[in-house]
Parts: C-alpha cells; structure tokens; sequence
C-alpha cells in the first residue's frame, strides 16, 4: 500500500500543511483549520502520446491535456518529445546507428541531452516535493539504432531516471506505454511491450506504476472501438479520438487519456490526488 511516508511525504507536506495552535488577540490559543498547498511542479518525459502537439490537430499528446485536471498550485512542465525512445530522449544526438556486442545502440558520449540536464539541475529543475511521470515504449520496440532499446536496457535506464528523481526529493511515476488501437474482431487488445520492464523499475525504486495501457485497452473497450473499419475520418468515433495512424490523438482522445492517468493518481491516493480538480 502506497502511503505518505513512502513517497517521502510528511504529516506537513503539501495540502495536508496545516496551521495550528493560534494565538489570539486576548492570548488564548486556537487552531487554524486552512491548508495551505505548497506550489508543485509535474515534470513529464516521454513520447509523442505525451507530447505537446507542434502544428496542427493531429497528434496531441495525452500530456498537454495535463494541466487542466490541476488547481492552481500544479504547474506541468511537458518535456516530452516525438520519436523518442527512452535512450534517445536522454542521450539526444549522442546514440549512434549502430550496435554493439551487447545489441544495444552505441552511445557516442554519455552526456546528457539538454532537456535531461535542465530536469537535473539543482535551482530551476526537480526540487523536493515534484512529480517526475515517464511514460515511453513506443518507439524503443523498433529493431534499428538509434531508437532501438532492448528490455534489459530500458529497465536500467526508467530506474536511472526514477533515481535521479528520487535524489532530488521528488516523485517518480512510472508508466506503461499507451495502447494503439488494435482489434481482435469486437474486442481491442493490448499491443505494447516494456510492461514487465515498468513494473521492475517500479518495484526497484518504490515508484508508484500507472498501467496506461491496460487502462487505455479498457477505455477503448468500453467506447466500443471494436470492431471498424478503419475509418479515421473527423466525423467517427474513431475519428474523434484518433489521428489517421492507429496510435496518435486529436484533442478529445489526448484529453480522455489524461483523464485516465488523472483517475489512477486518485485510485492509487498519491499525494498529487490532492490537487486534482
């Protein structure tokens, strides 16, 4: 059971601050009942499912319809970025094309990428009481450098960053990849991999994991999305919530999908729940 103490929370942290024990204008004492919310910053590394959309309406990442489940007190740095495996997000430019014994990517420097070192740095990156939510999986399944990742790599480097998160004081949440929509006659099913992965890394760090795309196959399943006809235009359902790729969102499918990741912090009573709208 996820509880305050082991995400690194105390009785003070957060909404739950409370002032108490008042002194009054006659001298007596009284207790204050307001919560005062500290400020807290929700950083997401990821994919082009998360990403913030660049032109367009297609496709808009799960993680631009963040934002706006949050009161006030919540501000969301979406860092996630298209095409990206896991390993060319945080070694951006220094992963080569080909492989070594191991049949993982050559990197050509261990120097981060830019965005990676903006998260780690200790006055304007991660400070103690922010979110870290990482979510990749769908590129790093291609079988060619650079955005080739094999399982055992990929669980090293989700640990790495949920570590690195943890060091600074704040909350890694570890998510499985969302689903694309694949039918099996009337039922959509799943059609990722790195789930094992997540979990491990989850398990290792204490991270809370996010099942998105068990939760994304449901969600799927419940609109009836199975069986089609591939009909992606704007005026379907699939439409609606698909761009014309099987995998990438329009406005509504980006914001129903946050909406999930938004249900599951709730579910799993993170502290962040306390935030929600």
């Amino acid at each position: 059971m996820i509880t305050l103490s082991s995400l690194g929370f105390s009785a003070a942290s957060a909404a739950d601050r409370v002032a108490t024990n008042c002194t009054s204008a006659s001298g007596t004492q009284t207790s204050a009942t307001r919560a005062v919310a500290a400020p807290v910053t929700v950083w997401l590394a990821g994919d082009s499912t998360m990403a913030n959309p660049s032109s367009g309406r297609c496709p808009v990442g799960w993680g631009s319809q963040f934002d706006a489940l949050f009161n006030s007190d919540v501000t969301v740095k979406n860092q996630a970025v298209g095409g990206r495996s896991i390993q060319t997000w945080l070694y951006e430019g220094n992963v080569s094309s080909t492989k070594g014994s191991d049949g993982e990517c050559r990197l050509t420097s261990n120097t981060y990428s830019s965005r990676w070192q903006a998260m780690l740095n200790s006055t304007t990156g991660m400070k103690a009481g922010d979110y870290l939510f990482i979510q990749f999986g769908i590129n790093d399944s291609s079988s060619t450098c650079p955005r080739h990742v094999g399982p055992a790599r990929y669980q090293q480097l989700m640990t790495q960053m949920a570590q690195a998160a943890l060091a600074r004081g704040a909350h890694p949440v570890l998510l499985t990849p969302v689903a694309a929509i694949t039918c099996s006659g009337g039922t959509a099913t799943k059609n990722r991999g790195f789930v094992t992965q997540t979990l491990a890394a989850g398990s290792a760090t204490r991270a809370p994991v996010i099942d998105l795309q068990t939760l994304s196959v449901s969600l799927y399943n419940s609109l009836h999305f199975c069986p089609n006809n591939g009909d992606y235009g704007g005026s379907g359902p699939l439409g609606t919530f698909f761009c014309n790729d099987h995998t990438h969102f329009d406005t509504y499918g980006a914001q129903r999908v946050a909406g999930l990741v938004a249900g599951d912090v709730r579910r799993q009573n993170l502290p962040l729940a306390a935030y929600l709208t």
